[in-house]
């Protein structure tokens, strides 16, 4: 499983044009991803906005209510634990991520058949869903609802692992970006305090918008489906969160970079992914001790 290759597809959401970006938010936007139109520009008058006392629609909290019932929040069950002064070789650490991604994508074709609309899209377009997004949910997962684990139990797995210098000097610079901008993602997820409700619905949106890749076979009521779940997703922070007004944009904004990033670990070789995780894991587990 670890030896799928990861997308490298355009990350341009809901399929919005590069014209229509610049007309709606009025202002450059990395040549990686663009991020849906008006995001930028809600993020920057909803501040300004008066904020008024307001209910949460039923329809709304109905479908955030399901979307969060399809989920498996149990505790991973790869076990994760190691004895004192055992030292983690590299092929160990690795075939324990290979375990781990196993299980985690497990998870993700089993939440599928959960989902609210499941009888609303055809298995080949579920098929083809999962195979272009499955890189993303995973790495959405463990930044989120598994982060407690993954940052800690695993974490301590690689501290364990004392990579060569020869894999030091061989770590390339795709490796590096991924790093840097996992990190990144990491103390954004861990600022915001992403509840279930919102994870749900922002992996929900994700799996949704893939409005461009090859296959599909119902491609309008995708596009109906990820446009229900994103207003729903904006009713619920809004009402959950009336203090913090750019919430929901800055919740959004985190999707084209977990894209970005999945595309981009195509370049890190394999042989790589266990240092890769072990100073990502490291980096993270010290920036929450300053803290």
């Amino acid at each position: 499983m670890c030896g799928l290759a990861f997308s490298s597809r355009s990350v341009e959401l809901n399929g919005y044009t590069t014209a229509l970006r610049d007309q709606y938010i009025g202002m450059p936007v990395s040549s990686h991803y663009q991020y849906l139109p008006h995001l930028l520009s809600y993020a920057a008058q909803s501040g300004l906005l008066p904020q008024q006392s307001r209910s949460l629609d039923p329809q709304s909290q109905s479908l955030v209510t399901q979307l969060v019932a399809s989920e498996d929040l149990e505790p991973l069950c790869t076990p994760m634990l190691i004895e004192d002064g055992y030292k983690v070789t590299q092929a160990e650490l690795f075939a324990l991520l290979c375990r781990l991604a196993d299980e985690l994508l497990f998870r993700q074709i089993a939440w599928i058949k959960k989902l609210p609309f499941f009888c609303e899209l055809s298995i080949k377009d579920y098929t083809c869903l999962l195979s272009s997004t499955w890189q993303e949910l995973l790495l959405l997962s463990c930044l989120t609802v598994y982060s407690t684990q993954i940052f800690g139990d695993l974490g301590t797995v690689t501290s364990k692992y004392t990579p060569s210098d020869d894999e030091l000097h061989r770590f390339s610079e795709d490796g590096m970006e991924v790093m840097e901008r996992l990190i990144y993602l990491f103390r954004k997820f861990n600022q915001l305090k992403v509840s279930n409700e919102e994870y749900a619905c922002m992996k929900a949106i994700n799996f949704l918008n893939q409005a461009d890749i090859r296959g599909l076979t119902n491609v309008s009521q995708l596009e109906q489906l990820n446009k229900r779940y994103w207003y729903v997703c904006q009713d619920y922070t809004e009402f959950r969160y009336p203090h913090q007004p750019k919430r929901f944009p800055e919740l959004m904004m985190c999707l084209p970079e977990i894209r970005y990033i999945a595309g981009k670990m195509v370049n890190v070789p394999l042989e790589q992914l266990p240092l890769l995780f072990k100073a990502v894991l490291h980096s993270c587990k010290s920036s929450i001790t300053k803290e």
